[in-house]
């Protein structure tokens, strides 16, 4: 499985459940704008011996939405354009979320660490919500305006992970998005169940790998 990881890099927690249970991850960088992160996650699926399972997060559905050789497609919080959509052309992003972002001179953008956390990581333990906010990382000029080359989704069977207590991304705008998908799950978290709880995410990629029929519409 690929995990595909935008401003954040503090997955370490997934990586290790993966591990303990006989599986292994790989992150991959989205944080190019447009084509060049789809063809940096491409560049990972294509050294791989087997179709992966492809997780992307916020605006990382964008990126692996471009991917082509996916086994399956997994979108948490995420956005997932159709032909011509960009991410921030499909909008959702809340006022907190909007508050946070500080622009930079080069065109890139940050998120003010004293505002991410009530807007990324409000439901998750102080601790693990600071370590967080200190692991954020810049947003290279034009992400979230590229638009996906491809729609892989319309081929690859899909999972979207909807967090109804979203405080990022408007729910109401994923659950839009999730019915572009096979599957749909419906947890009751913030925007970052990987970390405040990273065994959903975990159990749902072990699901995925077994050979088993989807269910439909679940809620956790």
């Amino acid at each position: 499985m690929v995990r595909v990881r935008t401003i954040l890099d503090h997955r370490r927690s997934v990586h290790a459940l993966c591990r303990t249970r006989g599986r292994n991850s790989l992150p991959a960088s989205g944080n190019s704008p447009g084509p060049a992160g789809t063809a940096a996650v491409t560049a990972v699926v294509d050294g791989l011996r087997e179709p992966a399972i492809l997780l992307g997060h916020s605006y990382g559905g964008s990126v692996i939405t471009g991917v082509r050789g996916a086994g399956h497609l997994v979108y948490v919080a995420a956005f997932v354009p159709d032909a011509g959509e960009s991410a921030a052309g499909l909008g959702g992003a809340s006022s907190r979320l909007r508050e946070a972002i500080r622009p930079g001179p080069d065109g890139s953008t940050r998120l003010c660490p004293d505002l991410a956390a009530a807007a990324l990581y409000d439901d998750c333990p102080g601790p693990l919500a600071a370590r967080a906010v200190g692991l954020l990382r810049a947003q290279a000029p034009g992400c979230g305006r590229g638009v996906p080359q491809r729609q892989s989704w319309k081929e690859t069977p899909s999972t979207y992970v909807v967090c109804a207590r979203d405080r990022a991304v408007d729910p109401g705008l994923q659950r839009r998005l999730a019915s572009r998908c096979t599957d749909v799950r419906e947890w009751r978290t913030g925007h970052s169940p990987f970390v405040g709880r990273p065994g959903l995410v975990v159990g749902l990629l072990r699901e995925l790998l077994a050979p088993s029929a989807f269910r439909r519409d679940e809620s956790i």
